[in-house]
């Protein structure tokens, strides 16, 4: 999964509207960012309505969302004061009430919250727009050559019609997906969209099934598909490449074989090009631009920068929160199932609190406690989300993997230490095999929740696949319903060095490990 230091907490509920501050954290964010701490700033509300006073400019310019209340005379009233407040309108979201905003005034925040009909307003960097991280948990492992002739080797003696590389992945079986090949690889009206760091739509294994008409960069909050804008550059992250191939590299004699072959898979580019960072402004563009463009099911394996807790009790993190929220119910109303990971910091999500001394990553990190009642992963924890954790070649929960009780929905592999988990031959690597554009159109072993999601979302467009007309409710009913049960690993010792590594809670049907247990795809798409 894309940088993820840690995750946490229950499951966000939903937010009720003019949900109180009860204490900021404003102190958190570093010179120059915005403040989170209100000031007497009432007469910004006349101001508006003249049009005459200008907010003052005396910052480097960043980037806020502004989540509106009421219809759409509320929204202009709102973009009014947006500019008497010294702001410009990047773009506006008015089918779910989120303006991204650009402004110089570090008080902008702060102002804007004075006026009627704005919810909530924050900043959704605390580095200024000038200054522009992917963590699979070990560097990427290239699939070797001799690797490569020898999984070709063997597909070539073969009497299964299986792609080159597919002996090497263990992750198929391990979720059934070989057998549910047997009755559906999936079908063309069916599209999952990889939010992520852009993918290589020329790449062999992707360019079969690419959805260009969904496709788009999302960078600034503004979705582009001019120039390819969905592709990564050459020096950019290859994460949302490996993501792309795992829930949709086709079954076309060529590498690696996707859970979904059949379907379509389509980039929204959510990560920015220098830091790989994925902030408020492109994950609320990418999950209206699916909405809006016939997406059946998105991936998400990352979380919402800079904060890896949003707090609703501090004003900017709260409206990070609320504007996210809004995307993704969006586009659960239009039909969208989103899946999410659970992140790979080891940690229990459901305890009550949690030290996070990682935000904010994208300035000046500061040791905080965190109320996990108060404090969330967007996307990951917000409403009809789908949560998965990750396990390894044995079965057992990944060394990496976060977890927690009433957090995590599903299990998935996502790939884990060979010393701690080795496959079964033929397979030689703990890891996911899947697509990249390193060196050329290769492929190349990860490991991290970010690979267990996309399983989960391959998965869950084979299930819309067979029942076209399922809602997102039925759809992931269908993913817990018939997922295989997985019992407590107790004691969960994964390096057999004799201390308890993480401890499990729950029973048989559910619990902090694995959800409802393990993706099963064949059964998903048994009528």
């Amino acid at each position: 999964m894309a940088h993820l230091a840690s995750r946490r907490g229950r499951r966000h509920p939903a937010l009720p509207a003019g949900l109180a501050l009860t204490a900021s954290l404003g102190l958190l964010l570093p010179a120059g960012a915005a403040s989170a701490a209100p000031a007497p700033l009432a007469p910004v509300q006349a101001a508006a309505a003249s049009g005459t006073v200008a907010g003052t400019a005396d910052g480097p310019a960043m980037s806020y969302v502004v989540n509106v209340t009421g219809g759409q005379a509320t929204a202009a009233s709102v973009k009014r004061a947006i500019a008497a407040a010294g702001g410009t309108v990047v773009i506006a979201y008015d089918q779910i009430g989120v303006i991204v905003v650009h402004a110089s005034d570090p008080r902008f925040a702060a102002r804007i919250r004075t006026v009627p009909g704005v919810e909530s307003a924050g900043a959704t960097r605390t580095a200024p727009l000038a200054a522009q991280t992917s963590d699979a948990i070990a560097a990427d492992q290239p699939l070797t050559a001799a690797e490569a002739r020898a999984a070709t080797a063997r597909a070539a003696t073969s009497t299964a019609d299986d792609d080159p590389l597919q002996p090497l992945q263990w992750d198929l079986p391990a979720i059934k997906a070989d057998k549910a090949h047997q009755r559906t690889l999936g079908s063309r009206s069916v599209t999952v969209a990889v939010l992520d760091s852009g993918v290589d739509d020329t790449h062999p294994d992707i360019a079969p099934n690419f959805d260009r008409a969904a496709s788009a960069s999302c960078l600034g909050g503004v979705p582009v598909q001019k120039d390819n804008a969905w592709r990564p550059a050459a020096e950019e992250s290859d994460h949302g490449m490996h993501v792309a191939g795992t829930i949709a590299a086709a079954k076309n004699g060529v590498g690696v074989t996707g859970v979904a072959p059949g379907v379509r898979v389509s980039s929204l580019k959510v990560a920015e090009p220098a830091t790989g960072l994925y902030y408020t402004e492109a994950v609320v563009c990418g999950f209206v631009w699916a909405a809006e463009h016939g997406v059946d099911v998105t991936n998400n394996s990352y979380y919402t920068d800079p904060w890896l807790f949003n707090c609703t009790t501090d004003a900017d993190q709260k409206a990070l929160v609320e504007a996210v929220t809004r995307a993704s119910r969006y586009a659960e109303r239009k039909g969208v199932v989103n899946v999410a990971a659970a992140g790979n910091a080891r940690t229990d999500l459901a305890s009550e609190t949690l030290t996070d001394k990682t935000s904010p990553n994208d300035t000046t990190p500061v040791e905080r406690t965190i109320n996990t009642r108060d404090c969330f992963d967007i996307p990951s924890q917000l409403p009809g989300v789908v949560t998965v954790s990750g396990t390894g070649a044995q079965g057992l929960k990944a060394s990496y993997s976060n977890y927690g009780l009433g957090v995590v929905d599903i299990a998935a592999p996502g790939g884990d230490s060979t010393a701690y988990q080795p496959p079964q031959a033929p397979a030689t690597k703990g890891g996911i095999l899947s697509t990249t554009f390193r060196g050329g159109h290769t492929y190349a072993y990860k490991s991290g929740t970010s690979m267990a999601s996309p399983h989960v979302a391959g998965v869950a467009a084979l299930i819309k696949s067979v029942r076209p007309h399922a809602t997102p409710a039925q759809v992931k009913a269908l993913l817990y319903a018939r997922a295989d049960a997985m019992p407590c690993t107790d004691p969960y010792d994964i390096d057999k060095n004799g201390t308890v590594d993480a401890v499990c809670e729950g029973g048989t049907q559910r619990n902090g490990f694995y959800g409802v247990g393990m993706v099963d795809a064949l059964d998903a798409v048994r009528r």
